[in-house]
Parts: C-alpha cells; sequence; structure tokens
C-alpha cells in the first residue's frame, strides 16, 4: 500500500534534515551520534535537493535511486546502531527509531510510481 505522495514525501525528506540537524543538540548527543546526525542531515538534504520530486530543485537524481539509498538507510541505521551500541552513545534508541521509520517511509511512498486506485 503505497499512500505517501512524492510531495509529501519531499516534505518528510525536509522535515528529516530538520530532525538530524537539531537532535544532538536536543537530545545532548556527543561524539560520532553527533557526527552522525550532522552527516545525515547534510547528505540527506543534498539527496532531497537533487532528486527529480516535486520538491526537488536540481532534478539530476532519479526517484528510483532516491528509493534504493533509503531502502538501505534505514536498515543501516537501525541494525548498526542495535550492533554497535558504543559507536552511538546515548543515542542508539534515536538511531534504532528513525532508522525504522525511514524504512516505513520507504514502504508506503509512491516513488514516482503511479498511486494505486484502490
Amino acid at each position: 500500500m503505497k499512500i505517501i505522495s512524492d510531495t509529501v514525501h519531499g516534505v518528510m525528506d525536509y522535515a528529516t534534515v530538520v530532525l538530524f540537524a537539531l537532535t544532538p543538540n536536543i537530545l545532548g548527543f556527543a561524539g560520532t551520534a553527533t557526527v552522525i546526525c550532522y552527516a545525515l542531515a547534510v547528505i540527506h538534504l543534498a539527496m532531497t535537493l537533487l532528486t527529480d520530486m516535486p520538491l526537488g530543485v536540481v532534478k539530476a537524481i532519479p526517484m528510483k535511486l532516491h528509493a534504493l539509498v533509503e531502502m538501505l538507510v534505514g536498515p543501516v541505521l537501525a541494525v548498526g546502531a542495535l550492533a554497535l551500541p558504543t559507536l552511538v552513545a546515548g543515542g542508539q534508541a534515536f538511531f534504532v527509531v528513525v532508522g525504522v521509520v525511514i524504512f516505513a517511509i520507504w514502504l508506503l511512498s509512491h516513488y514516482g510510481r503511479a498511486p494505486d486506485p484502490g
């Protein structure tokens, strides 16, 4: 069931950038967890701006590639946080939850495909 349109997905992408950028200060992250958040904010912003979707600016990245990246990033964040808890000290739960949410958004997004009529 694909219920998230490309426009709504774009809004969610920009919200994700803000989430990654603000979380270290809000939750008091330090060290690697902070670096990961800021890196993901920059990467996610670049990908969103460059994706060929309604809220993309340059439209250089096909939606299928955007989808592939999100399909991989979600599980990597969740599994990585569980497998390497000391790497994301203090942020394990955050990265697991965000990874699961990113994967769920991947499952529910159209990624350029026509919406199902039913």
